[in-house]
C-alpha cells in the first residue's frame, strides 16, 4: 500500500530513526566517491515542482538518479497545469502512469 509522507510529524521516531539509520548505510565512506547504487532499480520516480527551485529539484534528481531510479523531472512552465490544468487533474493523470513516487513542491 502506498505511503504518502507530508512532514515528519506524521512519523513515529522508530520510523525516523530507520530512516535516519537507512541513510547513514547509504552514505559513502570517507574518500569513496559517489557510485550508483542499485537500491531503486526499476523504478521511477516523477519529480513536480511548481515553484523554481534549481537546487532541491537538482537535489531530487541526482539523489534518485544516484539510487538507480529512472527519473522525470517536471516543471509547473512544463506541465498542463500552465494551460489551466488543475493540480489534481495533474496528479491523477501521473498516478495513472503508475510512478513509484511522486516528489512535489
Amino acid at each position: 500500500m502506498a505511503k504518502g509522507l507530508l512532514d515528519i510529524e506524521s512519523l513515529a521516531r522508530t520510523e525516523i530513526e530507520a530512516i535516519l539509520k537507512r541513510s547513514k548505510e547509504l552514505q559513502p565512506r570517507p574518500n569513496e566517491s559517489y557510485k550508483r547504487l542499485d537500491v531503486l532499480r526499476g523504478r521511477t520516480v516523477v519529480n513536480l515542482f511548481f515553484e523554481a527551485s534549481t537546487r532541491t529539484r537538482t537535489s531530487f534528481e541526482i539523489a534518485a538518479k544516484r539510487l538507480g531510479a529512472d527519473t522525470l523531472s517536471i516543471t509547473a512552465a512544463g506541465s498542463s497545469v500552465s494551460k489551466g490544468e488543475s493540480l489534481v487533474d495533474t496528479l491523477n493523470t501521473l498516478a495513472a502512469m503508475r510512478p513509484d513516487a511522486i516528489v512535489m513542491r
